[in-house]
């Protein structure tokens, strides 16, 4: 079912602000700034990704083809996995880009459907609050306490869990942000309208932009006998 379809439904009715100018003031200016950096993560996630298949592949070569042991590797990739995956989770919810499921909207009315997007985005950011808190406090035992890595390489453990904290409190801030949009504009002007991102929203809106065809067979051609 595309979210697209069933979120713009139930915002059908929303007023929508100009484009670039969805919140006032220092909101306004925090908004802009979140789209910057989104832009500039996903940029930096994409490369943390090239890199940790680089750093595999060199894994790979230096043990099964020239037989040396390594001690870096596996964990270097492990971070910069974890950096492109928590840093990069505000920018793609920003797109509207998460899993969701829509199986409810259907049976619900517009309105209704407006209060359960912002209800999924109260709740969604009551969690990912937690979640960054409880990576706040990680760090700061790992910061304190100096621990390592069980490896013979033996990296500090702060810095994947530096990853994890910045990424959920960006995520965290995002969800604020989007709440605030809804509450102001309505669920469209919060990105309900746009959740996809990808080729398969490329195709999406390639369909709906098609006029819609002519019904081919035996039924379409029964005036024609």
């Amino acid at each position: 079912m595309s979210h697209g379809f069933d979120a713009a439904s139930a915002a059908a009715e929303a007023p929508r602000p100009a484009e670039g100018s969805r919140l006032p003031g220092a909101l306004g200016l925090l908004d802009g700034g979140m789209q910057a950096l989104n832009r500039v993560i996903l940029l930096l996630g994409g490369l943390a990704l090239v890199a940790a298949c680089l750093v595999l592949s060199y894994s790979v070569l230096i043990r099964y083809v020239l037989h040396e042991p390594t001690d870096w590797q596996d964990e270097m990739a492990v971070f910069l996995i974890v950096g492109a995956t928590f840093l990069s989770a505000s920018a793609v919810q920003a797109k509207r880009g998460h899993v969701a499921i829509e199986a409810l909207t259907g049976l619900l009315s517009p309105a209704a459907n407006r209060v359960r997007l912002l209800m999924a985005d109260v709740i969604s950011f009551l969690f990912v609050a937690f979640f960054a808190w409880k990576s706040w406090t990680l760090l700061h035992e790992a910061w304190v306490d100096g621990q390592v890595s069980q490896s013979t390489w033996g990296p500090p453990l702060w810095i994947p869990y530096a990853l994890m904290a910045v990424g959920t409190t960006l995520l965290g801030l995002q969800f604020a942000l989007q709440i605030v949009e809804a509450l102001l504009y309505g669920p469209a002007a919060a990105g309900h309208d746009k959740p996809k991102i990808g080729i398969g929203a490329d195709v999406n809106r390639d369909m709906r932009g098609q006029p819609e065809r002519t019904p081919r067979g035996p039924d379409a051609m029964g005036d024609h006998r």
